[in-house]
């Protein structure tokens, strides 16, 4: 890529995070490089092509959950449905999780503006003020490079002859004499490196961006006769949205759980103990398990909270880093039912109705849960009711009861009309607002999205807390254990009464308790991108089927006809990615690998 001059696009269509008057105004005319020199929203706006393109993504019907055994979507033109069910679609030429190009672009876009930043000229009027803003975009700068890095990674890393390898290291921005073409640097090398950044930018970012207003103003910038008013500017309330030290800890530890897990452990690049470590140094930014906030695990229809959110607010305590949070309306249109307007696009499976334990706490294949086939939705976990609409439960402003039997002959019964019927027998209800109105001419709600929640970091700890130690026992400075992790969130959902008794028989084996562990992750992340890279980090069957239910009246009853609705046809070798195959046709250092051609 040519970067003496550089070409800035301002997209109007894109929608922006929550702190999108940040972006303002945008960069879209061509200048050159030196513009950089004299002109700070020029250079912010280099920085900012690199917040444009982060890899989150809020609405489930355009999730990798579709590709697992979590859900299936009813739009046959998906990606992902594709990738999940059609053997040959995923191919290093065609690869529906393709990160290479757009990761590489945002870093390169990144190591121009960290070359630079130094000489920008933030605010001429205040020596202080200009330090306080440049050492707020450079620590944002590192932070979000190594974030791009650890995407890219994920989508490409993989085995070359029997080696973890993983992509090529970029440092420093490229023009028309650099040197393209380069070896693929070892996994190691390539947390190392996203470690590295994160850290660096930790120097910068303060933990938590906010007014102060009685001299706490950090020594380095007192000494240089700041008051709390500069640092307000830079480090303010009007601040929030944007990454601080308490979302690269999380991501710290997201990114050693993913390097300890079994898929990629071989590299030696980072222990359950170490990711144990960092999550609970994440989680004492909420004061550890007694920050877990009780209502966490249904945000998403917290509509007090949602609708009375002002931008400069404070995250819920869920809410490690605020995604979109504004009034639409494209979740409901997307996923509600057809009879209330919306594509029924996402669908969730059998397979995940059935890993909801009974309220009990025991999963509903034993026998001492008490599970009754004839009435498979009664006492069950609430969850399954939040997150899932089952036959029969009401959805939107008017609580309109739908059915989605084989017999129901209008639109909402399973396999009605093709792209807008369920196929498996539910409907989506995570993560949309339950009380819209689509027939409304305006029907938009606000939405709060959410890139990282601390319950995601609770269940990393408890993850690599078990691997490390086992279920009891206290990891990484946290005075808490895996086992204590895992019944406040069962507790908190109204799971497990007189005591949890499934629970507790978890506690006395690490094999067990690391099945309920995936399964609580399952339960608690659906919907959220998560199963689609988890199952492949813990290298485990990638191909169960995804099943549905036909619910059809016999005499005074129902009766429940389970049954397969799409195979899963991957590879064992797709447990990674592939490095795409136009790279490799244009340079000869790039290795594929193993399995992918």
């Amino acid at each position: 890529m040519k970067l003496k001059n550089i070409f800035i696009l301002g997209v109007a269509t894109v929608v922006f995070t929550a702190c999108d008057d940040l972006f303002e105004p945008a960069i879209d005319n061509l200048h050159d490089i030196s513009d950089i020199y004299t002109d700070p929203l020029f250079a912010r706006g280099i920085m900012d092509n690199a917040n444009l393109v982060l890899p989150y993504e809020e609405n489930p019907a355009n999730m990798t959950d579709v590709a697992t055994d979590n859900a299936v979507i009813n739009d046959i033109n998906n990606n992902y449905k594709k990738m999940a069910s059609t053997l040959g679609f995923w191919k290093s030429d065609n690869n529906p999780v393709n990160e290479w190009d757009t990761r590489y672009h945002a870093i390169q876009y990144l190591n121009l503006f960290l070359e630079n930043a130094d000489q920008v000229p933030w605010d001429p009027s205040s020596e202080v003020v200009n330090e306080m803003h440049k050492d707020n975009y450079k620590g944002n700068a590192y932070a979000l490079r190594g974030l791009h890095f650890f995407y890219l990674l994920r989508a490409h890393c993989g085995m070359v002859d029997g080696q973890l390898m993983g992509v090529p290291i970029h440092l420093s921005s490229e023009d028309g004499s650099s040197d393209f073409n380069l070896p693929r640097n070892t996994f190691k090398e390539c947390i190392d490196q996203i470690m590295s950044d994160f850290n660096e930018a930790l120097k910068y970012l303060p933990m938590e961006y906010g007014d102060i207003n009685n001299g706490q103003i950090p020594a380095k910038y007192a000494q240089m006769g700041g008051t709390d008013a500069d640092y307000n500017r830079a480090f303010g309330k009007l601040q929030r949205g944007k990454i601080d030290g308490r979302m690269i800890a999380a991501i710290k530890a997201q990114v050693a759980l993913f390097a300890a897990s079994p898929a990629y452990a071989s590299a030696g690049a980072a222990t359950y103990a170490q990711a144990a470590q960092l999550a609970a140094a994440a989680l004492n930014n909420v004061g550890g398990l007694s920050g877990m906030d009780p209502n966490g695990w249904r945000w998403f229809c917290d509509k007090s909270m949602i609708e009375s959110f002002a931008y400069d607010d404070p995250d819920p305590a869920e809410i490690c880093w605020r995604g979109v949070v504004d009034d639409r309306a494209n979740y409901e249109e997307d996923n509600y039912p057809p009879s209330l307007k919306g594509k029924g696009r996402v669908n969730p499976t059998q397979n995940l109705v059935d890993a909801f334990p009974m309220a009990n706490g025991y999963p509903i294949s034993d026998a001492k849960s008490g599970y009754d086939a004839a009435n498979p939705y009664e006492n069950r976990d609430p969850r399954l009711k939040e997150y899932i609409l089952v036959n029969g439960d009401p959805i939107g402003a008017n609580d309109t009861p739908i059915n989605t039997a084989a017999d129901n002959t209008d639109l909402d019964g399973i396999n009605r009309e093709s792209g807008r019927s369920t196929t498996t027998g539910y409907y989506l209800r995570k993560l949309l607002r339950s009380d819209m109105n689509l027939s409304l001419s305006n029907h938009n709600k606000r939405h709060f999205g959410a890139r990282i929640r601390y319950t995601e970091i609770f269940l990393d700890y408890a993850e690599a807390a078990n691997e490390a130690a086992g279920p009891m026992d206290k990891v990484g400075g946290a005075s808490y254990s895996a086992y204590d992790v895992i019944k406040a969130i069962r507790q908190r959902a109204g799971v497990g009464v007189n005591g949890d008794p499934y629970l507790e028989e978890c506690a006395k084996s690490q094999d067990k308790m690391r099945e309920l562990i995936r399964n609580e992750r399952r339960l608690e992340l659906c919907f959220e991108n998560h199963r689609f890279w988890d199952l492949r980090r813990w290298k485990v069957n990638l191909n169960e089927a995804a099943k549905g239910v036909k619910i059809t009246t016999k005499g005074e009853s129902l009766a429940y006809e389970y049954f397969t609705v799409e195979e899963r046809k991957y590879q064992d070798y797709m447990n990674y990615g592939p490095i795409p195959y136009s790279e490799l046709q244009k340079w000869g250092n790039l290795k594929q690998n193993d399995g992918w051609r």
